[in-house]
């Protein structure tokens, strides 16, 4: 047997080796992937998805349009309506004690509403599919106070056509929405679209 025809064996099985184990890692990955879409999860993109059922809205509030008419109590029993606010700016945010990106924005949103709320911003939060008593126990903890609105039915979601929160409605003194954005945003974006709608 030639020295050639030797070494030749232990490269073959080395390179049949290596192509065994690339082909089970790339099943493994795609075997991962169809289990992770099967799930039905999806990367976070800084949005909570919510389910409203059936009877969700047809259209949601635009830009330009006014805003759906509520009215509601407060996690501490206090009634609280839109209409309360008529020829302010309003801030008027959706959310809930449960949704991991509600509370990553949280304590942004209490410190631009404290830095605002003496040059007249309103700040109105709707906590949806929760009692009074966790919307009651997280305001607390986390140290909020502007008034939150408690919509266990998720009626006033409804309304909005709330698909996801966070979900915010910048709304200006002349009763019209400014700007609608979904998802938990930065306190530099805060910043912006509170100054958009002061005046």
């Amino acid at each position: 047997m030639s020295t050639a025809g030797t070494t030749a064996r232990p490269a073959g099985r080395m390179a049949g080796r290596l192509q065994t184990i690339a082909i089970i890692a790339v099943t493994a990955v795609v075997l991962g992937v169809l289990i992770y879409a099967a799930s039905g999860q999806k990367p976070s993109d800084g949005v909570t998805e919510i389910n409203l059922g059936s009877g969700a809205a047809a259209t949601s509030p635009v830009v330009g349009g006014v805003p759906p008419a509520f009215t509601a109590l407060t996690y501490d029993g206090k009634t609280v309506s839109l209409a309360d606010y008529a020829g302010k700016p309003v801030w008027l945010t959706f959310g809930a004690s449960w949704c991991p990106d509600c509370r990553t924005e949280s304590a942004d949103v209490e410190t631009v509403y404290k830095a605002n709320k003496d040059k007249g911003l309103n700040v109105l939060a709707v906590f949806i599919q929760e009692p009074a008593t966790d919307v009651s126990g997280y305001a607390q903890r986390a140290g909020l106070t502007f008034p939150i609105a408690v919509d266990q039915q998720a009626a006033i979601a409804d309304a909005y056509r709330t698909m996801g929160i966070p979900t915010h409605f910048f709304i200006g003194p002349d009763g019209r929405i400014r700007e609608v954005r979904i998802g938990a945003l930065s306190k530099d974006e805060m910043d912006a679209a509170v100054a958009a709608i002061m005046n």
